[in-house]
Order: C-alpha cells, then structure tokens, then sequence
C-alpha cells in the first residue's frame, strides 16, 4: 500500500472555520456593513454616499475656497463702502449652501431593499410559470408588468439584480448599483444619486448656489470698480488680487448652474424627472393619448407635491442589526453558490482547501458502509478535476497531493486504516490502529473477512472527539 503523509492534528488550536457541530457566537453586525450596493458608509451608517466622490470634494473646495476669498478680501471693503448687510447675506447664503449639499449628498436618495433569496426564488418560480419557461438555466427576455395610473399605463420592469419588479418611475443606478425610488438622476457634483427621498434638497442647493454665485459676482465686479474709481484699474487689482480669481470663477459657474436651475424648474412644475424628460416617456411625440399620468394639472400643485410634501423614511433601514440566522450569498470561484457567515468560509474554496472535522470526515467515509454498499475500488473513484458531490471524503487521503484513483487495489478497510494513523505518541495524542480498536459485545474482529457494517465497527463514532482536520487539495 502506498504510504502516506500526515499532518499534525492539533486537538487545543482553533480552527480558521468552526466545526458544523460547533457552535460560535455569532458577530453582531448591522445592516450597512453588508449591504450589497456600490456605496459607502460613514458614522456607523448615518452617512451614506456613492463610491465615486472625486468631484463631490471638488464641489466642497470651490465653494469654500471661493466664498472665504470673498469674505477675505472683498466683505472688509464692501461692509465700509455700502453696507454691512453684505457678509450677513453672503454668510446666510453659504450657510444654506453647505446645508442642502451635505443633506442631499449624505442622505437615502430613495433606495429599493433588493428581495431576499427566498423571495427572488418565489418570484422567479412565478414568472417562469407565467411564462411556461421551466429550464434553470434560461434568462427570459425582460419581464414586465403593466398598470394603470391616472388612465395611463406604465410598465413596471423587473429587475434582474435587485430581483424585484421596479415601482413606478424607479430605475436601476448602473454606478450605485441600487434601484433608487422615482429616480432622477446620479450626480457626481453631489456624490450621490438624487431621487425620491433627497431631491428636494438637490433642488434648493442648486437653487442658493446659483443665488450665491451671482451675489458674489456681483459684489465683487461692484469692489472692483469701486476701487478702479480711486486709484486706477490696474491699482484695483493689485489691492485685491483675489478678485479676479473670484469674478473668473463666478463667470464660467454661473452659465451652468443657472441653466440647471431653470431646467429642474421646469421639471417640478410639469412634475417629471430628468430620467423621465430624457427618455421622452411623456412626449406628445409618442402620440396625442400619451400625457403624464403623475402631473396634478396645475403648477402650484406640482411644486408643492415636489418640495412641500413629507419625507418617506428610508426602506433599507441601515443601522439595523443583521440577524444571525439570516444567510448571506456568497459567490466562490469554483462557480457555486454558498451562503456563509464568515470572510473564512468564502477564501475556501479559492485556497483549494477543506476544514471538516474528524468525526465529520469519518461519518462521511462511513456513510456509504452503514447502506451496504460495495467496496469503493480505485475504478469508482472520481478522476482528477471531476470531483463529485456525493462521493465520500475518504477518496482523499489526508497530506496527499494526488487522487487516490491513482491508487491501485483500493478497498473501503485500506481507506479507513489510512484514516487512523498508527499508535504513536504525538506530544498529546494518541492514536489506535484497526486492530486495537475494541470491539462492541458480538460483533466479528476487524481482523477477521468483515463486511462494510463490521468495519463500521471500527470507527466507533460516538466516541471520537471533534478534532479539526485539514484537506488539503480537496
């Protein structure tokens, strides 16, 4: 028989992943810390943001940089020449500023919790029987649903990553990777999506900024002529030099964010979203009967339902505890889908490693001899890179780098005498051979031609201890 390597069994070391007869105590983690979008979390899951925030921080700088130059350089002189009021309005106005940005860039823009794997597993049973598809592996065309509102009908679009049917003007962020409730638009100045739960606040940043931007143009071009009028132009610019980066600024900010102003002015009045005016959904174009069904008909209403109306609470509740029960999907590299509760249990399968326990290995090698049936010979086994489901554990021997199918005249007893090293003192741990293992009252030796049941006999599972043992290239 062909000898074989063994790896220490340390019986007080912990294992890299608990026994499944072992109970651990379970991390209590809340619900951001696995929330499966392309976001990111700040202050325990009170700030939530997309991943993309480059330009949010270029957003900060320009405003903070350009309004502390104002306050710097222009304010002192503007508060003696004309009033005092000036820095009062201008400082109110910043105030408001970085208010609705932070609001809207750290706030639930309206995002949709995606179905959990029982639900996208009810869910999808009903749509195949719906549309008589049975194969497990066929991803129909998109699916829909239609509704009526208001007389109109809008079709209601499944999503294939959130496993949901997408509510009415809802859409699916491809940077967020979130389904975002009447979605509107993702903004990078503001490093966030923008949709139910925080446009009112994109609203009215846009809104003071473009009130701030002309303020600060407008003071400033008053500054400097001011000055010009004493000493000169080019005397004026030397005097405040931060002037002109000011006016350069406010000049080629205010064409843009005025312009956007305008635009979602006009979006609130008619009540439709960017998304929306930009597929044309509610285009007469489409036909005379196409109209938007969300419009109230009148321009106050609309503005007063857009800005006006009560704050939905957020629906994926991310400060939540995450139950312990509750499996979470984890993708490993051989293309299965497993669910764990631990980062360990996901590298495992990457590392081409199995942590079992010996009573777990052992009961899976004994399993086929308690069903009576016959020997496992080296033809049975799996070929290399074919590793069935349902084959037992002990086609692995431990330390051993090759299949046993390359092992020639392999029985079941060979298998289970490589398993139960011999006698040996290692430090603490004492090992017994199939000879010496006792033998309950009437049953036939080891020794003696035995059958799978007597050889079960051997292995005496009631009485091994859970000691972690290592596969290695299982």
């Amino acid at each position: 028989m062909k000898e074989c390597g063994y790896s220490e069994i340390n019986t007080r070391g912990t294992s890299p992943m608990e026994s499944p007869h072992i109970k651990k105590k379970a991390t209590v983690r809340r619900k951001w810390e696995v929330f499966p979008g392309r976001n990111k979390f700040y202050c325990d899951g009170r700030v939530m943001m997309a991943r993309q925030t480059g330009v949010f921080y270029l957003t900060l700088i320009l405003i903070l940089v350009t309004s502390g130059l104002f306050f710097a350089f222009d304010c002192p002189y503007l508060a003696v020449k004309i009033t005092p009021a000036i820095p009062v309005i201008g400082g109110i106005l910043v105030f408001f500023v970085m208010g609705t940005l932070l609001r809207t860039s750290f706030s639930d823009p309206g995002v949709l919790p995606r179905a959990t794997p029982d639900e996208a597993a009810d869910l999808e049973r009903q749509i195949d029987v719906a549309n008589g598809s049975t194969s497990g592996g066929y991803r129909p065309p998109p699916r829909t649903k239609e509704v009526v509102i208001n007389g109109q009908t809008v079709k209601l679009k499944y999503c294939f990553t959130c496993k949901i049917f997408r509510p009415p003007r809802a859409s699916h962020c491809s940077l967020c990777d979130n389904c975002v409730e009447r979605f509107d638009h993702h903004c990078p100045w503001v490093g966030n999506c923008v949709g139910k739960r925080n446009y009112r606040f994109f609203y009215m940043f846009i809104l003071s900024l473009s009130f701030l931007t002309v303020f600060i143009f407008a003071f400033v071009i008053t500054h400097v002529i001011l000055r010009s009028q004493q000493s000169g132009f080019l005397n004026a610019l030397k005097d405040s030099p931060a002037s002109v980066l000011e006016a350069v600024v406010c000049f080629f900010s205010v064409w843009s964010i005025v312009g956007l102003s305008g635009f979602h002015t006009y979006l609130i009045s008619s009540n439709q979203t960017t998304n929306e005016d930009i597929k044309g959904s509610w285009s007469s174009k489409r036909g005379k009967e196409n109209y938007n069904p969300y419009s109230y008909g009148n321009i106050f209403k609309n503005c007063c339902a857009a800005l006006c109306g009560p704050v939905n609470p957020s629906l994926i509740d991310r400060r939540g505890f995450v139950p312990a029960d509750m499996p979470q999907a984890v993708s490993p590299s051989n293309g299965l889908t497993m669910y764990g509760s631990t980062q360990s249990q996901s590298n495992m399968c990457d590392q081409d490693q199995c942590i079992q326990s010996t009573k777990f290995v052992l009961q899976a090698a004994a399993t086929p001899l308690l069903q009576n049936e016959p020997s496992v010979t080296s033809d049975e086994l799996p070929l290399p890179g074919k590793t069935s489901i349902h084959a037992p554990c002990t086609s692995l021997a431990l330390g051993q780098p090759t299949p046993p199918s390359s092992m020639p005249n392999l029985n079941s007893e060979s298998i289970l005498t490589d398993m139960i090293p011999l006698k040996e003192d290692l430090g603490n741990h004492q090992f017994l051979t199939p000879d010496e293992a006792p033998s309950p009252p009437g049953m036939l030796p080891v020794n003696s031609p035995v059958t799978h049941s007597h050889t079960m006999h051997v292995l005496n599972l009631g009485q091994i201890h859970e000691t972690p043992v290592l596969l290695e290239n299982y």
